[in-house]
């Protein structure tokens, strides 16, 4: 009976982190799923900004530059595994609100068994393909072989980054945003501390922040193993049932491989525009880094948005709540507008003063504040887009984005550095940076187009069910 007890309460303890997504007020709801999620973005992002702000201090503008001009190729090559736990978040958010206890079972294992594959691949690949890829992005002579040895450190725990965010996908679809925080919390406390002591301390330079963003991503990815394994029922983690199910395979590949791509495509595009910055030298690509990082912090308060827009618009369709997927896009797109409105603005009004964590130059502050300029202060469209993203994956359309992406974001990026950039009098850091609040407006504009029309073609098939069921039952009755 006691034992009984201790189940029940633990059971309860465990309901508390979970979310009705299918009724009630959808703003409210939103933002409290959101702000723990945010909070946890900002951490996971703190990651990177504890390495670059501690080399940029102690170890100077060529490991800053080392550091910072890494990013875009690191996203390009995770965005593909990032997208598949989209299609994870999605299917595990359908069968939870439908209830439908063996397939969410064999989601959850399936896609933990992605990770610790993805994982595998992408270390091994980003580890031996560092120097080449270095080199192919024209990576200054003075912070390649700091850039290169900073991957291969940073890319051994790619096994560890995927379970976290394959872990945190499947806890956010039911509506658990807190434990990821909590989980994220220690983690960013342990890689601060460890990159004073390895810089600091023990002189390691890139090495040593790269070691401790490792160390704190495996501390992070255990404690949310750890979380699914002390679950109970079909959310429950069984390390001997990770096995791969063609069914959920498909389903999370159908969805997750365009969201996979979409980013690869964004990626893609800024690691074109990361080689043409490195072309102005060292000075340009730390402003550049030092600016990017800053936006970064405004960029995953804003795509909280997008993800709440992901969980809340699958739930929804997995009980046939169609009529509220308007004001779930309503909520998500007007509370990213105003995060970016409000962060983005107040980043670059306080840019000097954040610029200098990174840098006491005045050279790369001013080059910052120039990215800033073009950037910051107009994330708010970025963050619209995300959450008009959101909402089509959510209504299971993944590749309408991707192809939108690829032509509204990312050909006009890479069009624009490969024209308008050409022209000698254009040829200049401004012109790059405002490639991206233009294509950020227009991909937006689409996609908005898009879910218009893809809401009136779902109304319309549901009304004409209603009538073809309407019909039935009229026939029925006369018969009868």
């Amino acid at each position: 009976m006691e034992q009984e007890e201790k189940e029940l309460k633990s059971l309860k303890n465990k309901r508390k982190y979970e979310m009705d997504m299918c009724s009630g007020p959808v703003l409210k709801k939103v933002l409290i799923y959101t702000l723990p999620l945010m909070a946890s973005s900002v951490l996971q992002l703190l990651f990177n900004a504890a390495d670059i702000i501690v080399v940029g201090r102690f170890a100077g503008e060529n490991s800053l530059a080392a550091v910072g001009s890494t990013t875009s190729i690191v996203n390009l090559l995770v965005n593909l595994f990032v997208g598949l736990s989209i299609g994870a978040n999605v299917l595990t958010a359908r069968y939870y609100a439908a209830k439908k206890s063996a397939h969410l079972s064999k989601t959850i294992h399936t896609a933990m068994m992605l990770a610790i594959v993805g994982g595998i691949l992408l270390a091994f690949v980003g580890f031996f393909g560092a120097c080449p890829i270095m080199k192919m992005m024209q990576s200054p002579p003075e912070v390649l072989d700091l850039s290169v040895l900073y991957l291969k450190i940073y890319f051994l725990c790619m096994p560890a980054m995927l379970l976290y965010n394959y872990g945190a996908a499947i806890l956010r679809a039911i509506g658990d945003t807190r434990r990821p925080l909590y989980y994220l919390t220690a983690a960013g406390v342990i890689n601060v501390v460890l990159n004073l002591f390895f810089v600091i301390v023990l002189k390691m330079d890139v090495a040593g922040v790269a070691a401790a963003t490792a160390i704190a991503q495996c501390f992070s990815a255990f404690m949310i193993v750890r979380c699914l394994m002390n679950e109970s029922g079909s959310l429950k983690l069984r390390p001997k049932l990770l096995f791969i199910h063609k069914q959920e395979f498909v389903k999370i590949l159908q969805i997750g491989i365009p969201a996979g791509f979409s980013g690869i495509l964004f990626s893609l595009s800024n690691v074109v525009i990361q080689s043409s910055i490195n072309g102005f030298g060292n000075i340009v690509v730390a402003g550049n880094a030092a600016a990017q990082n800053i936006e970064g912090f405004v960029y995953v308060s804003m795509n909280s948005f997008s993800q709440a827009a992901i969980s809340f618009a699958s739930q929804n369709v997995g009980v046939g709540k169609y009529e509220r997927v308007n004001k779930i896009l309503l909520s998500c797109a007007g509370s990213a507008a105003a995060a970016g409105i409000i962060l983005g603005n107040g980043a670059y009004l306080f840019g000097d003063t954040l610029l200098r964590l990174y840098s006491e130059n005045a050279e790369v502050i001013q080059m910052g504040l120039i990215r800033m300029s073009y950037v910051a202060c107009f994330y708010a469209l970025c963050g619209v887009m995300d959450s008009l993203v959101g909402v089509l994956r959510g209504l299971g359309y993944s590749v309408l984005p991707m192809i939108v992406s690829l032509i509204g974001a990312c050909g006009l990026r890479i069009l624009w550095i490969a024209t308008i950039f050409q022209i000698p009098a254009l040829h200049t850091i401004h012109t790059i940076y405002i490639s991206y609040p233009i294509s950020w407006a227009l991909t937006a504009l689409v996609l908005l187009v898009s879910h218009v029309i893809i809401m009136r073609g779902i109304k319309k098939r549901r009304d004409e069910r209603e009538e073809e069921l309407r019909r039935k039952a009229e026939r029925e009755a006369l018969n009868a």
